[in-house]
């Protein structure tokens, strides 16, 4: 793996402590190359694209354009007209919501399936499509292990199956969803239901084929995967986004305009609407460079021993509840301490220099299912060591040896 040398705020001191940074599902820090290459953006190519004649603009477009490909390769998507770039996870997952609104594929009484343990973003806009349709949005529960409950989901697929939202991994439990038996089973059911994988937390962590997948959207952000905040990525197969209605109406996304019809751009500039996020998004191919190189199969086997290291210490300090099974989960561990408070053991740990995530990971609804308000989370990425390990662990006893 890259030397965390590699990433400056790594050497952040927190008093006389030096950072150790465990809160990577929520973002991730970023490298020296990834770093260089915003620069780079805003001091050699700074001009908008696609429609300036100029020599910066040319630039400008042509790297905006392979930052797409670098995209597409990444995902092993088929064309890069799949490619749509986004603000995020939150934005890709709206809008497919948006366009399936206002296409004619729904119908009242039409079902979505969620999972229990889904992202906020992963409900909230299918529970929007449900209110301008009259489809019927339906949880797929937990087995007691907290893991996806494929006897339940089978019983629930149905001829009104209309949608299936599932993330490849749970940013509030870390567990592996089965992802490929869920699109398989999904399109056995019926080859027109369409299936939707939310890459927030698999993307960094893991090699995704789309087309291997099967799935019909796989949505992701890049402030996950080492890159900015404000970029993210939908792709969706090319036969039905070109079906689907636009969504935003202005520049970019149109061919002609007059005041009586507007004929509406290919893809997939049909869905980036106005000036894009031109650096954002040719630093996010940056960062997928950056993984490719590092190699994702050796960061997956680093971060599953880092994962794996904590677990089992976690385990040895005892009274300690671990959400999820030890095995098949991704580079992150939930944790709930009976009689205290996820929030003051958060607090207790970062005055020792630690930052974990606190509270219900935009996860109410698993928390409720839980019978909880939250739990203290340490999440794993390519920078983090078994000397941080093994400090988060000594320092999670001390913290609760003062909390108990």
């Amino acid at each position: 793996m890259d030397s965390p040398v590699s990433f400056p705020i790594l050497a952040t001191r927190m008093g006389k402590n030096p950072l150790i940074y465990l809160d990577n599902a929520a973002t991730t820090q970023k490298p020296q190359p990834v770093l260089q290459a915003e620069l780079d953006y805003y001091e050699k190519l700074n001009s908008n694209i696609h429609r300036g004649a100029h020599y910066l603009s040319r630039l400008a477009t042509e790297a905006h354009e392979q930052a797409r490909t670098t995209v597409a390769q990444f995902l092993h998507a088929a064309s890069d007209r799949e490619i749509v770039f986004t603000a995020g996870t939150t934005a890709g997952i709206n809008l497919v919501a948006q366009v399936l609104a206002l296409s004619s594929l729904f119908s009242e009484g039409d079902e979505i399936l969620v999972t229990t343990d889904a992202h906020h973003s992963n409900i909230v806009p299918w529970q929007m499509l449900c209110q301008r349709t009259g489809a019927i949005l339906k949880p797929i529960p937990l087995t007691p292990e907290l893991t996806f409950d494929m006897a339940a989901y089978l019983g629930m697929l149905s001829p009104r199956t209309r949608l299936v939202a599932v993330p490849y991994i749970s940013n509030a439990l870390g567990v592996v969803n089965p992802v490929p038996q869920i699109i398989e089973y999904a399109k056995r059911n019926n080859p027109s239901t369409l299936v939707l994988v939310d890459g927030a937390q698999s993307t960094a962590h893991m090699s995704v084929d789309v087309q291997d997948l099967g799935c019909d959207f796989y949505v992701f952000s890049g402030h996950k995967v080492y890159a900015p905040t404000g970029t993210g990525v939908l792709w969706g197969k090319e036969e039905l986004l070109a079906t689907l209605p636009p969504w935003q109406g202005g520049g970019e996304m149109i061919k002609e305009v007059s005041f009586t019809s507007t004929t509406y751009n290919d893809l997939p500039f049909k869905y980036e609407a106005g000036t894009p996020n031109i650096c954002g998004n040719i630093v996010l191919a940056a960062a997928l460079r950056y993984v490719t190189e590092q190699g994702i199969a050796a960061i997956d086997a680093h971060e599953q021993a880092l994962t794996r290291r904590m677990y089992e210490g976690l385990q040895a300090i005892g009274g300690i509840n671990i959400l999820g099974p030890a095995e098949n989960r991704g580079a992150l561990i939930s944790i709930v301490v009976p009689g205290v408070h996820h929030y003051d053991l958060g607090t207790l740990l970062d005055q020792m220099g630690i930052a974990v995530r606190t509270g219900h990971h935009c996860c109410q609804p698993l928390m409720q299912y839980l019978g909880i308000t939250g739990t203290t989370r340490y999440s794993f990425a390519l920078y983090n060591t078994e000397s941080e390990v093994d400090r988060a662990l000594a320092c999670t006893e001390r913290a609760l040896n003062m909390l108990r």
